[in-house]
């Protein structure tokens, strides 16, 4: 009989004239049936509109197939893009995304991770958070496979899943420095001690050590990753009794907001000083001028990391924790 107006699973049986537990392994595709039982019992569940129950099965199975992920900022595009490529590995696999923004401070996240576990969820993505010892306790107490943003493998449980942060900055420094001559170069990272920018900082400074340019403290300022944070740092950075001739920002947000402090201040870019982003979200080729970034996948690191929580959580991987790095790409635009 119909529940609540649906079709149940026994009126699916019923009117094909099999059994429940038939109409479960047509359904589930994990047993053998027959060519012909299954196409009858297909061509009911489409006559009648069943759907499963996924709260029914969670019951039998003791799993959600909820996946969560937590990151600080939702409004930041590369975290939207990160969400849908999540989202649309996970829905291929017959999970479904739970999305949390909090902010890094460590209670917070512990309180969301708290939340989560009470929901039973089955895996967990965690982006770049401070993995103090008692974000680790929360991790370890959901009692789900977890997929760390980054970071070191050996720094906390669970598969890391990241592009090469330090890597990519370094990259990015070397082509001003080699391919545009650029010298005096200043940095605007986020909070200080809020990654990924401490790994954007070392790119950073590794590039100019390796071209034999001095570090220069002075031109070295920690803010927010948004855009509001590179108005404030570029400011600063502009303000200074040497001011750079390139600056390099710890994301495209805040690179758009030295852009804007750059207009504001009637200085030509690249003319008078070059700035550069990171990420290569969708407005960095749609301000003016383009920013020169770097290509962080965000949707491909969405979708690694469901793969590799519904390889665990559905048996095709059971070994040790592994890091899957993603390639990045430098992308040359007109700002630099």
């Amino acid at each position: 009989m119909r529940h609540n107006g649906r079709a149940t699973i026994v009126d699916v049986a019923t009117t094909a004239g099999v059994s429940v537990t038939t109409v479960s392994h047509v359904l589930s595709g994990r047993r053998p049936v027959s060519a012909a039982t299954r196409a009858r019992v297909e061509e009911v569940v489409r006559r009648l509109g069943y759907q499963a129950d996924p709260s029914a099965r969670g019951l039998r199975t003791q799993r959600t197939r909820l996946l969560g992920l937590v990151v600080p900022d939702i409004t930041n595009p590369f975290n939207a893009e990160l969400a849908a490529g999540l989202q649309e590995a996970a829905l291929a696999e017959d999970y479904l995304t739970v999305v949390c923004e909090t902010p890094k401070e460590p209670s917070r996240v512990r309180a969301v991770m708290r939340q989560l576990t009470a929901r039973r969820i089955d895996g967990l993505v965690l982006g770049r958070y401070p993995t103090d010892e008692g974000v680790l306790d929360a991790l370890l107490a959901t009692g789900a496979p977890v997929v760390r943003l980054g970071g070191r493998l050996d720094a906390g449980p669970g598969d890391v899943v990241h592009a090469a942060e330090t890597e990519g900055m370094r990259d990015l420094v070397r082509h001003l420095v080699r391919d545009r001559d650029y010298r005096r170069i200043g940095f605007i990272g986020g909070a200080p001690g809020a990654e990924p920018g401490g790994d954007r900082h070392r790119g950073y400074r590794e590039a100019l050590t390796e071209a034999g340019l001095a570090v220069p403290e002075d031109l070295v300022v920690w803010t927010d990753f948004t855009r509001e944070g590179g108005r404030a740092g570029a400011a600063r950075l502009l303000a200074a009794a040497e001011p750079p001739d390139a600056i390099v920002c710890a994301n495209d947000l805040i690179a758009i907001g030295a852009l804007d402090t750059a207009r504001t201040s009637r200085l030509p870019v690249p003319g008078r000083v070059a700035i550069t982003g990171y990420d290569d979200i969708e407005a960095a080729a749609l301000v003016s001028p383009a920013l020169t970034t770097v290509l962080n996948p965000a949707r491909e690191i969405g979708r690694s990391a469901a793969r590799v929580l519904t390889d665990r959580l559905d048996g095709r991987e059971d070994g040790p924790a592994r890091e899957v790095l993603l390639a990045h790409r430098l992308v040359r635009r007109e700002s630099a």
